[in-house]
Parts: C-alpha cells; structure tokens; sequence
C-alpha cells in the first residue's frame, strides 16, 4: 500500500465544493488537546464567527462533530418528542429525510407536498397549520440541494410562529450562499454544514438553537435518545468561559479548517458572500440558455449556488458526467430520487462560485455535449 494522492478536481457539484488553500493548510497546524486554553479559546472564535454567518445572537450557536446529517438529527432528536406533531415541508429528497427523523423519533409527521424543483407553498403551510392546532413544530429546507429550489423562509417562519410552532430550518446548502437571517427571520433551530457555501471541509454541521427551542428541549417529558447529540450534554463543552466539561474528543484539525473558512468569509463580508454567488449564477445562466439547455426550476424560486439543469435530448447522464471527470478533472452532480437521470446539478459554491470557474465548465460541457 502507497500513500494516497488524490486527483486534482473542480468540484462543481452539489458538494464538497473547491477549498481555499489557506483552509487546507490550517489543518496542517499542530494538533493540541481539544481541552487545551488555547484551542477553547478558538471554539469561542468560531461561536462568535457563526453567529454572524447565521446573522444571530443566539448563545447555542456551534458546530456539530459530524456532517449536515447530523446537524439535521441534532435539531429533531432534540425537539421531537413521541407523539409529537410536525408539519414537514417536502419538495425534494431532503425534505423527505425530515419526515424519516421525526417518525424514528417517535413524532407524527403532517406532509405539505410540493413538487420537485418548486419552492415551499407558503399557502399550503398555513392550511396545514390550520388544521392542526395540535402541531408543535414546522419543518422546512430552505435551499433543497436535490432541486435547486429556494424556499421563503422568512414568510413560513412567520406563518409557524403565529400558529406557536418552532421552526426546524434546513440550510445546509443557503448559509453564507443567500441571504439567511435567523433572528430577524424568527427561525427557532436551524443546521447547515461546512462543504458548501463556507468552503470548508466535510465533517461538521453548524447548528443554532434559540431560547424558545431550548426551552423545549430542558422541559422534555423523555431523554433525548441520542447521548451523543444530547444539546443538555454537549453544551457543557460548547459553552462559554474556560472551564468546559468532556463531552467527546472533538475534530481538532477540523476546527481549525472552519476557523479558517469563517475567517474568510468576514474578510469577504456576508453581503459580499450573498452577492457574488448571485453574478456568478448569472454569468452561468447565460452561458446555459446559450447552450441551450434549460434550469428545472423557475427564476424566482432557484437557488444561484445549486443549479439544476435538464439534460438535453440524446445526451446520456453518466457518459457526459465520466468524461468530465476523466477528460477535465471536473465534477458536476447526478439528480437524485425522481430527477435521477433527467438533471444535472452545478454547484457554485464557496471557491467554486468563481467567474473563472463558471467559464471552465461552461467549456467542458460544450464540448463533451459536441462530440
């Protein structure tokens, strides 16, 4: 056995995206204990980071030690009790893994349906909350990453809390790619993750729970059934001052590569963030239509750094997906569930959402689709 080299890729798909150099090399920094002064230190820094990437004040803002799923079963292993009723939104595939989380744990899942590659019906999530006065808590995926589409969720947020729901936010695919604002937009727990739009590596998932969540979860009638995602447990580690209590042996090396990437993402700026993905989405819409090939969902429901396009008549899925990998080192995503094999998925994400990026694969496409 040898040591593993990887190819070099552009990673322009649904995720990982490309990562900066620098956030590559803090994890090459010396490894320290992750009870050491100076690296709870830095767990401080990047709580305080997050919580202006999540546009929050929320003191139970942190990072899981585990990808976007986890972060999704964190916030329903926490706030789902058995018998529970909550109203899921599902208009893609991981809508329908917030339904699969609130039945393992016990809870009573009302389905608002919408179809894939179309936004969240504010209208049908109100009906919903109607008639079910019972429900404790709304669950939606801001940007589905398995179509592209973009959901209101300053508007559901509003409808939920008017009815005395919590909200349980997906953003794994929107945080630091759209605008997101936790507390001005209401949410109450929201989880995201690091391969994205913050250009990290996989492996953690940020998390934030408010004080109307958190109330929630101190006053539950049964333990939380996870002892690792434990919120009461794990923030005896995550909390503030210097004292913190063992919990598990976090990713140190890990951390130091999201410092890093939140670091740039406040040199950037949010604002800064938001818009560029929004050019860069452009300057690929252009060269698409040119080609032209169409994007499954409409204008004012897509999401610019998960871009989902019909494949063209005659073309064959995998085929045109190999050769830009073996031809361009480029690497553009499958659809997934009922779009498997009728989409592509282009991500511009993070350091993937460059203008020189988008003409790279804007080439390639055209001319493996040519020949």
């Amino acid at each position: 056995m040898n040591s593993f080299n990887p190819p070099i890729r552009t990673l322009m798909g649904p995720g990982p995206s490309d990562i900066h150099p620098r956030v590559l090399s803090a994890m090459a920094r010396p490894t320290i204990g992750h009870l050491d002064p100076a690296f709870v230190g830095m767990m401080d820094e990047i709580k305080v980071m997050l919580k202006y990437a999540f546009q929050t004040e929320n003191e139970l803002t942190m990072p899981v030690s585990a990808p976007g799923s986890a972060g999704m079963e964190t916030c329903f292993v926490n706030l789902v009790e058995p018998g529970d009723k909550v109203i899921v939104c599902i208009n893609g595939v991981f809508g329908g893994r917030m339904k699969e989380n609130i039945e393992r744990f016990g809870g009573i899942a009302v389905v608002v349906e919408d179809e894939w590659g179309t936004a969240v019906t504010p209208a049908k999530v109100e009906a919903a909350c109607a008639a079910n006065p019972d429900a404790k808590i709304v669950a939606f995926v801001h940007a589905e990453t398995s179509t592209g589409a973009l959901s209101d969720a300053k508007t559901i947020c509003e409808i939920a809390r008017k009815h005395n729901c919590l909200t349980i936010v997906d953003a794994v695919t929107s945080l630091a790619g759209v605008e997101l604002r936790v507390d001005a937009w209401g949410i109450d727990a929201i989880y995201s993750g690091t391969q994205k739009c913050l250009s990290c590596v996989p492996g953690l998932s940020p998390i934030s729970f408010n004080e109307r969540a958190l109330e929630k979860v101190r006053n539950r009638k049964t333990k939380v059934p996870s002892w690792f995602m434990d919120l009461n447990l794990v923030m005896a580690y995550w909390g503030t001052g210097q004292k913190r209590a063992y919990h598990h042996t976090a990713p140190v090396n890990t951390l130091y590569a999201l410092h890093e990437s939140l670091v740039m993402l406040m040199e950037e700026g949010l604002k800064a963030s938001w818009a560029r993905h929004a050019a860069n989405h452009q300057h690929l819409k252009t060269g698409i239509e040119a080609l032209g090939m169409k994007f499954v969902v409409p204008e004012a429901d897509r999401l610019p750094q998960l871009n989902s396009i019909w494949i063209p008549e005659g073309a064959d899925d995998a085929v045109v997906r190999g050769r830009l990998l073996n031809e361009y080192n480029l690497e553009i995503g499958a659809g997934l569930g009922a779009l498997a094999g009728k989409v592509w998925r282009i991500g511009l994400m993070g350091q993937s959402s460059k203008p020189e990026k988008v003409l790279f694969c804007l080439a390639a496409l055209n001319a493996v689709l040519k020949n």
